[in-house]
């Protein structure tokens, strides 16, 4: 199953009754957006109080309303430019301050070591910040493309993807403490894969 099918499966069963759901309620495409915003930044602040699972479980309730607002703003027909932009920023902002959670997590954590090498808190905080470039440069790559006209929305390890990846380690890392540092570790590595995949068809492109 591809992206394409599993995106059709998630509207006809998730996002069109839930944004039917947000329409009775009142809301505005772009109150939703803001709603999920606020919701990630509660996540963040359990994220970073050391309450993993809350705080993972959390941020994919935020996650999950990201999906409502352009349903909802296509069911109203009051789809617009800076609806589409507060969306893309607030997508940004909301992976910044749940890597921001961990990085506080991290900075109070306990400096055991890491296979007897690493400090456990240090390489924590080292891949919170990697994790958070991979995902700026996969973001502004698209952007950047996409503002010289060509479609950039290829790669391995996109926005679904990370917040996927993110939410499975924080929830399992309540069982498994290491499980999220891995993440992070994959997320950073796929991020900066990611990236050179999206340069390398910007730069192909350009050329042809």
């Amino acid at each position: 199953m591809n992206r394409d099918s599993m995106r059709a499966i998630l509207s006809r069963y998730y996002e069109e009754p839930v944004s039917a759901f947000f329409e009775k309620l009142g809301f505005s495409p772009n109150g939703v957006t803001l709603l999920g915003l606020a919701v990630t930044f509660v996540s963040a602040l359990f994220i970073g109080a050391g309450a993993l699972l809350i705080g993972g479980l959390v941020m994919l309730s935020g996650a999950a309303l990201d999906l409502i607002d352009g349903g909802l703003a296509r069911r109203k027909g009051i789809a617009t430019k800076f609806g589409a932009l507060l969306d893309s920023v607030s997508d940004r902002i909301q992976e910044a301050i749940v890597l921001l959670g961990l990085l506080i997590y991290y900075l109070s954590a306990p400096s055991d070591t890491v296979l007897g090498v690493f400090s456990y808190d240090k390489l924590g905080v080292i891949l919170s910040y990697t994790a958070f470039i991979g995902s700026i440069l996969v973001s502004y790559l698209r952007a950047r493309s996409e503002g010289l006209g060509i479609e950039c929305k290829i790669g391995i390890m996109t926005r679904p993807e990370r917040v996927l990846a993110l939410g499975f380690g924080l929830v399992v890392a309540h069982w498994a403490p290491s499980a999220v540092m891995i993440v992070l570790f994959v997320l950073t590595v796929l991020g900066l894969l990611t990236t050179a995949q999206r340069l390398y068809h910007s730069w192909s492109t350009l050329e042809e």
